[in-house]
């Protein structure tokens, strides 16, 4: 990984942080974008004290916004000649409804659209360096379903049912990208890191976010939750692999929903559709 360039999102805690540091020990160069700056600016430090000299950077956005997912796949294209990785991490789980300024559910917005929009931005650099893009899925996936009637939870809100389909989603847009972008090179791989103690769920509220932290007293750490994340974005073994989703650095099969090309090849119609993106 030395005088690699890894952009990652969801770097300021949990498994991203983990992943971070752990690629910058590798020899990466990191470019973190993060919502909170004291945060962000805490973890360049860290990295920063891991490789000395390395010039890891940091861009700041909310990425639940197509203004800001749009404005900040510009400054990245801007400021870097290459991408050697993504790593579509950050994720969030709500307990209410909320809609953002594009009247998209937050959790949508979040979960899904940014990796879409940020992806399809940095496509110019990702391609020029035949990289790998990373997605950070769940398990959380199995036993959902796509609904293009309400793709906004409009008729009826469950943060978990919500939550679970926008990893449907991830797995989805990683089966649909995959083969799109193979013939370029590119590698597309996206994972369940497992149930991890992090900051996740945190913001939900009320009850869940209670339930939440007491059954994190039973999950594994952001150190194990990390290393599949580390393991795509690096590991010989997989370079060529693509279109698959990992659990402990092996292939596995998801949900029979999240292997079907119709809706995968749906979902980036109406993404794309949303976003007005040409793709």
């Amino acid at each position: 990984m030395k005088g690699k360039v890894v952009v990652i999102t969801g770097a300021t805690s949990g498994i991203g942080e983990v992943a971070a540091r752990e690629l910058a020990g590798m020899g990466a160069r990191l470019v973190l974008v993060a919502r909170d700056v004291s945060r962000g600016e805490a973890v360049l430090a860290q990295l920063r004290g891991i490789t000395p000299g390395v010039e890891h950077s940091a861009h700041y956005a909310d990425l639940s916004l197509l203004s800001e997912m749009k404005k900040v796949s510009r400054e990245i294209t801007a400021a870097q000649p290459k991408i050697d990785v993504l790593i579509n991490n950050a994720g969030a789980l709500f307990g209410f409804r909320q809609v953002t300024d594009d009247q998209w559910e937050r959790t949508f917005a979040t979960n899904h659209m940014a990796y879409f929009v940020l992806t399809l931005g940095l496509r110019e650099r990702l391609i020029g360096s035949r990289a790998r893009i990373v997605n950070t899925a769940s398990s959380a996936h199995k036993g959902r379903s796509i609904d293009f009637d309400d793709l906004q939870s409009a008729k009826s809100y469950s943060p978990f049912d919500v939550y679970g389909r926008s990893k449907l989603c991830n797995i989805l847009f990683s089966r649909e990208l995959a083969r799109r972008w193979g013939r370029e090179g590119i590698t597309v791989n996206c994972l369940h890191p497992g149930f991890v103690a992090s900051r996740f769920g945190e913001d939900s509220g009320g009850f869940r976010s209670r339930l939440i932290g007491f059954a994190k007293l039973f999950a594994i750490s952001p150190e194990k939750g990390a290393r599949t994340i580390v393991y795509l974005a690096s590991s010989p073994e997989v370079a060529k692999v693509s279109g698959a989703y990992f659990y402990k650095c092996r292939a596995v099969a998801p949900s029979e929903q999240a292997r079907d090309d119709a809706v995968a090849g749906r979902l980036w119609t109406e993404s794309a559709k949303l976003a007005g993106v040409d793709a």
